[in-house]
């Protein structure tokens, strides 16, 4: 899937977010890059991995983050067969 996203754009998009230091940076840049909504979706997703990750059922994520289950399906279908994204930042934020 990489190689398919793979531009020059995206490869600028992901150097800028590098480039950021604090929660604060992080906060102005996505403010001015994304909606609400969109950043929203992100974060619910990320929550949704973490729960998934600890093995919650569905039913509880719904109740806990509003997310559809077709949205709690693909974030498991990532975490089983996409590219390991998720596990990395999960396994990074838990061993802060």
């Amino acid at each position: 899937m990489k190689e398919k996203l793979k531009d020059f754009n995206l490869e600028e998009l992901f150097e800028a977010i590098l480039t950021l230091k604090t929660t604060d940076e992080c906060y102005a840049f996505f403010d001015d890059l994304c909606t609400v909504l969109e950043l929203k979706s992100l974060s619910q997703r990320l929550q949704v991995a973490k729960m998934l990750a600890k093995k919650t059922v569905y039913s509880d994520i719904v109740a806990e983050t509003g997310a559809s289950t077709a949205t709690i399906s693909r974030v498991n279908r990532t975490l089983n067969y996409g590219s390991d994204g998720y596990a990395l930042v999960l396994e990074r934020v838990n061993n802060k």
